[in-house]
């Protein structure tokens, strides 16, 4: 028998989001990782925001609703308010009631600065780790690093001379640019839609892409990330990010190590790892070259077991560019993006976490 529409009436009913997200979903252990970690944040929300004037917006608000972003792939934060308007888990999540009204999008460029300015990104990564590390989730021991080009928001067309005066004619805001043929240079070229970007390719005959550099610093035991860094995309950027992210952590007294690919293998950070009584388990490169790695390294088994671990590396750049939304950055700058890096690395951390938590020990 052929069912028949019917018209919805209104209703009033004594529920709460809460009631419509079932008890095993993930999201309620993410929830439960989350909340301890803006606890210990408070302190600083309570420095950043004036004790006096207009309640403004939570920033409990603004970090959750940046890690429901990463975590659904929503592509802006005026997509993600219109999405608040009617998911239910959103509202849970949040802590908004049903009939609560969403935010404004520009509620996220107006208070991004002041939690940029106060590193709120990095401290609640920072807080995350440390909730893994009272779950006995992390290594102390054994780490690895690799980097990754992350493509910036800007096109071919704006990369222009220097001194260049006037922009190119016809097209209205898309003009013809025809740069074939020319030597196009760092030192000569700037993008005039993001100059912090620079243009870089990958490796031989392929494209040349406006690029930054994303680096994570990843514990060999669950899969978690330490660090991550976002840098522009120079020649020593790997190796630079990488002593970066050691010398702001604060390593253990035994000794350690870390594991890297062969585009580490370079004399100079070899030793700069040995400075700091650090194992460098990094791959070697031996074409048409000599290793910086010696069999002094390599001898160990460790070695071979850090190779083999080190390539989890790739699931976490590959989780912050499909489901993450870094594939193309949306954010001009390092700075911004820099905070979109650390929330993200953040949301797949939460992620790993809720999914070691199911698993049979």
């Amino acid at each position: 028998m052929r069912g028949r529409s019917e018209r919805q009436a209104e209703m009033l009913l004594a529920v709460t989001p809460e009631d419509f997200i079932p008890e095993d979903h993930p999201i309620r252990r993410i929830r439960a990782i989350v909340e301890p970690a803006l606890q210990e944040l408070s302190p600083t929300f309570s420095q950043l925001y004036s004790e006096t004037g207009r309640p403004s917006i939570p920033p409990e608000h603004l970090l959750k609703a940046s890690l429901l972003m990463a975590l659904y792939s929503v592509r802006s934060e005026r997509q993600f308010c219109e999405r608040l308007r009617y998911d239910l888990l959103f509202k849970w999540f949040l802590g908004l009631n049903i009939q609560d009204e969403p935010f404004a999008p520009t509620v996220f460029s107006k208070n991004r600065e002041r939690l940029m300015d106060g590193g709120v990104a990095d401290r609640f990564l920072l807080a995350v780790v440390s909730e893994a590390r009272k779950r006995h989730l992390l290594s102390e021991e054994h780490f690895s690093v690799d980097g990754t080009l992350l493509e910036a928001w800007a096109s071919q067309k704006s990369y222009r001379p220097r001194d260049e005066e006037e922009p190119p004619a016809g097209g209205g805001k898309n003009p013809e640019v025809d740069f074939r043929g020319e030597r196009r240079l760092r030192e000569t070229h700037v993008s005039r839609t993001d100059p912090e970007a620079l243009l870089v390719r990958k490796g031989k005959g392929q494209e040349a892409k406006l690029c930054f550099m994303g680096h994570a610093l990843m514990e060999n035991r669950s899969g978690l990330v330490l660090d991550l860094l976002l840098t522009e995309a120079t020649g020593k950027a790997e190796e630079e990010a990488a002593l970066a992210m050691l010398d702001r952590r604060s390593l253990p007294s035994q000794r350690v190590t870390l594991a890297a690919d062969k585009g580490y293998d370079v004399g100079w950070f070899v030793e700069q790892l040995r400075a700091r009584e650090v194992t460098p388990h990094v791959a070697q490169h031996q074409t048409n070259r000599r290793s910086a790695i010696d069999g002094r390294t390599t001898r160990h088994p460790g070695y071979a077991l850090s190779q083999r671990v080190r390539k989890r590396i790739e699931e976490v750049f590959g989780w912050l560019k499909t489901v993450g939304g870094g594939r193309k950055l949306r954010y001009r700058g390092v700075r911004r993006n820099q905070f979109w890096g650390s929330l993200a690395a953040a949301a797949y951390n939460l992620v790993r976490m809720a999914n070691l938590a199911v698993q049979p020990a």
